[in-house]
């Protein structure tokens, strides 16, 4: 029993530490993904194996559990920054969005300057044109067949400033302090499906912006993945936080936190009901 115990705590260790070499293949981030789930299991496996006196895979699980396991609670329950400049509502609308009107009360509720969306399907245009007079400004561009991404706002377009890429919609206004680009992301599904190839041709126009970002969207993806850190560098953004638990598609055994608001100095983040989507909105107040 003492080597079967041992043999489970190394082989739970395995996807725990698998999941910090996204760098080196997009298989690690599929894993960081469940890093919260396999922390909690190698730490129960390493209890188990200490009672069974295999005490060297018991205490080396231990701290690998602690390794992984911290930062993700410091994630979501860590100091927040003050947000006090712009207001953004966040919400992949799901293509079959079955609530566009519940949907638009709680956008006018929350008042944004800008609004950020994705799956923006044919019937679901009907919710940008329901708030052009709120949010006149706006960018829509086409993606996969779900529906594209999608940028409204009321701050001031610059001309001749409107980027669509694979999964992204950006636009560049005037905002308080200057110009600031404004980008909705989409991301495909993470290894074997095509989020890595989708990064890489995303990063060169991120890193062509230039000024201040503001990006949000559904990124199929935690925010503590080389992916995701990859994005935060080409738009010289950090996490606004703290991580907020949105795709409620796996609910109730699973929510994942996979939708999130990147901006120079961060911000508060809360979450906003799902109205008709298999994604909780995020609505945030971003210094």
């Amino acid at each position: 029993m003492r080597r079967l115990a041992a043999a489970l705590t190394l082989l739970s260790a395995l996807p725990v530490l698998g999941g910090y070499l996204g760098g080196l293949h997009p298989m690690g981030d599929s894993l960081a993904v469940f890093r919260a789930q396999g922390a909690v299991l190698l730490a129960l496996l390493s209890l188990f194996a200490l009672v069974l006196r295999a005490a060297t895979a018991g205490r080396l699980g231990l701290l690998l559990a602690a390794v992984a396991g911290l930062p993700l609670l410091w994630a979501y329950w860590g100091p927040e920054p003050a947000g006090a400049g712009l207001r953004l509502y966040q919400k992949n609308m799901l293509f079959r969005n079955g609530d566009l009107a519940g949907l638009e009360a709680d956008i006018r509720a929350a008042s944004p300057d800008v609004l950020t969306l994705q799956e923006v399907s044919e019937p679901n245009r009907a919710l940008l044109q329901a708030v052009a007079d709120v949010l006149p400004h706006q960018l829509g561009c086409p993606f996969a067949a779900v529906g594209g991404p999608a940028v409204a706002t009321r701050l001031t377009p610059v001309p001749g400033r409107g980027v669509c890429g694979p999964g992204l919609a950006a636009m560049q206004v005037q905002g308080p302090g200057g110009p600031l680009w404004l980008v909705s992301v989409h991301l495909h599904w993470p290894w074997p499906q095509g989020q890595a190839a989708q990064v890489a041709d995303l990063l060169p126009l991120l890193r062509a912006m230039d000024g201040p970002v503001l990006m949000a969207g559904d990124f199929n993806m935690v925010g503590w993945s080389h992916a995701l850190a990859t994005l935060r560098a080409a738009t010289r953004t950090v996490e606004s936080g703290p991580a907020q638990d949105t795709y409620t598609g796996f609910a109730p055994w699973l929510v994942l936190p996979i939708d999130h608001v990147m901006s120079p100095g961060g911000g508060r983040v809360e979450l906003r009901p799902g109205l008709g989507s298999d994604h909780l909105g995020l609505l945030a107040d971003l210094a």
